[in-house]
């Protein structure tokens, strides 16, 4: 049974702000303990802590920021879409009053993501660490400038990549950037990241599949340095000759579902056959 839950709702959205206000006063009559907050403000350590559920209402830029703030908790999160594709999330703001009955007693499934773990290191020590739901990116700093990363896979060179960048993706993340620069679709709850190398030059610019295990070490040779970035949304400049290493993390995302897995397939052709739609005619 539903006792308290934390409403996330995509910023700068009145419409997605007034859904979670309308979410939280039906929780309300129901005897549930429920705040509403903006996904990119302050975290909310109190509420997270104590939370049963957290709706989030948005994008999935949103649904990618609410998982790496609910680390450590492991809270489940359900999805409820008012951006334009929703490939995180589960369902519209009429399917969530239909399920109304069953969110309030927790009658749900839950889908369990692996997420991806990065460290910055220098001098051997780490000096900044990061979790993504999506993915870990090294790219160029300077535009039309490549950068050059040394890639090492569990201890074995891999290539040096001349390169516009290198992503490591989760299965979640493989149907976004990855996808876009020619990766593979893994379905959602596998347990293996996805290394694609962005715009290569003379190397191996096919994607890799790694195994569980896997450990990535990227160093940037560029004089210029490189970019880090987790998940599209946070950037992290770093100096030539750090190492970047990449494995999965010990943290997963857990995700409030009530379609069946089989269904993974046929939405994501349906979602993928709207954005090529979207892209050809940008009016509709």
């Amino acid at each position: 049974m539903l006792r308290r839950a934390v409403i996330f709702h995509a910023p700068r959205s009145e419409g997605a702000l007034a859904f979670g206000r309308q979410v939280a006063q039906e929780f309300g009559r129901r005897g549930i303990a429920a705040a509403v907050h903006d996904a990119w403000g302050e975290p909310p350590a109190a509420d997270l802590a104590a939370a049963d559920l957290i709706v989030c209402v948005g994008g999935d830029g949103t649904v990618l920021r609410t998982a790496r703030i609910t680390i450590p908790h492991g809270t489940p999160i359900l999805g409820v879409n008012m951006g334009r594709l929703g490939f995180l999330t589960d369902m519209s703001p009429r399917d969530f009053f239909t399920c109304i009955e069953r969110i309030v007693a927790a009658d749900w499934r839950i889908e369990e993501r692996i997420m991806v773990h990065g460290e910055v290191m220098a001098d051997g020590a780490p000096i900044h660490a990061f979790d993504g739901l999506n993915d870990i990116v090294v790219s160029r700093k300077s535009p039309g400038r490549p950068v050059y990363v040394d890639v090492h896979i569990d201890g074995a060179r891999l290539a040096i990549f001349r390169c516009d960048g290198i992503i490591v993706a989760t299965p979640t993340g493989s149907t976004g950037y990855s996808l876009s620069a020619g990766g593979p679709i893994l379905a959602p709850t596998e347990h293996h990241l996805v290394l694609t190398p962005v715009s290569a030059h003379l190397a191996l610019g096919r994607s890799l599949v790694l195994q569980p295990e896997s450990v990535i070490e990227m160093a940037v040779t560029s004089e210029q340095g490189a970019i880090v970035s987790i998940d599209g949304q946070v950037d992290d400049p770093v100096a030539a000759g750090v190492r970047i290493v990449v494995r999965q993390s010990d943290h997963i995302t857990r995700f409030v579902r009530f379609r069946e897995p089989s269904s993974f397939y046929a939405e994501l052709a349906e979602k993928l056959e709207m954005q090529l739609s979207s892209t050809m005619n940008p009016s509709a």
